[in-house]
């Protein structure tokens, strides 16, 4: 139908283009496209398709199917097929492989998703990249360590950080030609405003006192005040630095990680009797209930396994220094641990790697994963009150104030 002269075409497409569905919009570029490809191709072979020349030199032999991924979505592209040679658009490729940021967006998300680089390859070869290296799938993901960095480094000014988890995940790393296991320093809090926080990841040659500390320090540094309550495995290392770096603050043994311990000294056909008898002292109503079931957890097992139960006797003041605090916030330290849970998101995400082939490796991938977590944990829900964190801090202060006059520490510094 032919336009009215009083009507702008110029005018008339871009109303057109504006008010389009995101189907017309992919038609029209994938008509483009192909016209591209076609004149390319016409231009290889000496002369139009179908066209009968003396300059002709190749002809066309069917097309490839390849889906090209746009900002208005995946679009089915038909590439020329030359019966000599090869045709594939420079201008498509080219362009994709070092300016268009959605593909290194794919490549480094999946690496940061834990697909090992033989399984990158592939990926980017649906993407239309025959050759990319496993050394340029580790240029791409290396764009992460600038946000890496930035997360690591960023002041920790949300006020104070009440509880405080650490952790260290042993990690397989090639140095020096050999192979050897290294450790991801890992903390976690919970900030002024109740949100989980990823607080700081380093890599140590020795989960020792001497990296715990520089760790731990490198916090404080970074603006970590005001924890009261440090929850940790009792690595002698770990809680010595935690003394010195966070005095004032308070530490408890964790639970799950004890338990661990505590089911090596019986038989295996016991584990589950110990552990669900173990579970029992941390669900009672009050501390005086919570010491009372702990006494007598270690007579009944003393009657069967007494080295367990002399094990369990030593841990106690380890064990239940979290009996200071309310019990509504025993019941959310318990039952949501927000390390254990993300000791096995990081496990899911670098068990596909295996060995690193460097430690800046292991700061890239498992810093991405924490960094990600962290803003998970931002836009969820609270993990505790304003309330239930201001009545611990009270509780802390004054259980403190009246240790100084009175009794030994109900809870173990």
């Amino acid at each position: 139908m032919a336009v009215s002269e009083s009507v702008n075409p110029v005018d008339l497409l871009c109303e057109q283009i504006a008010g389009a569905s995101p189907d017309m919009l992919q038609a029209m570029i994938k008509t483009f496209a192909q016209a591209v490809m076609s004149a390319e191709a016409d231009a290889i072979c000496g002369a139009g398709y179908g066209q009968r020349s003396d300059e002709r030199v190749n002809s066309r032999n069917g097309y490839r199917p390849r889906e090209w991924d746009t900002r208005a979505g995946t679009i089915d592209l038909a590439i020329p097929k030359l019966r000599q040679g090869s045709y594939f658009p420079d201008w498509l490729l080219t362009h994709r492989r070092r300016a268009e940021q959605a593909l290194v967006s794919v490549v480094a998300t999946s690496y940061l998703l834990g697909v090992s680089t033989r399984r990158v390859e592939k990926l980017v070869e649906q993407l239309g990249i025959r050759q990319l290296s496993k050394s340029q799938v580790s240029e791409m993901a290396a764009h992460l360590d600038t946000q890496v960095e930035a997360f690591r480094n960023r002041p920790l000014d949300s006020g104070h950080y009440t509880f405080v988890w650490t952790d260290a995940l042993t990690m397989k790393v090639r140095e020096a030609g050999r192979t050897v296991n290294v450790h991801a320093l890992i903390a976690v809090g919970v900030n002024a405003d109740g949100q989980r926080e990823v607080l700081g990841l380093d890599v140590a040659s020795d989960e020792d006192g001497a990296g715990w500390l520089a760790f731990l320090r490198s916090l404080t540094a970074r603006g970590l005040t005001g924890v009261r309550l440090v929850i940790s495995d009792a690595h002698a290392g770990l809680v010595s630095a935690i003394g010195a770096a966070l005095p004032g603050a308070s530490w408890q043994r964790c639970r799950t990680h004890y338990l661990r311990n505590l089911l090596t000294k019986v038989p295996k056909s016991a584990q589950p009797w110990i552990a669900t008898l173990v579970r029992t002292i941390f669900d009672q109503p009050d501390a005086d209930a919570v010491r009372a079931q702990y006494t007598r957890v270690v007579a009944t097992i003393e009657a069967k396994f007494p080295a367990a139960a002399e094990h369990l006797d030593t841990a106690r003041d380890d064990l239940l220094a979290f009996t200071g605090f309310p019990r509504e916030i025993w019941r959310q330290i318990w039952s949501n641990n927000p390390q254990e849970r993300l000791n096995k998101e990081i496990r899911r995400r670098t068990d596909v790697v295996g060995i690193f082939p460097n430690r800046p490796s292991i700061i890239r991938l498992v810093g991405a994963v924490l960094a990600e977590q962290t803003d998970e944990w931002t836009e969820g829900r609270r993990y505790m009150g304003l309330e239930l964190l201001a009545k611990a801090r009270m509780v802390v202060i004054n259980d403190q104030h009246d240790t100084d006059q009175t009794d030994p520490a109900p809870i173990a510094a």
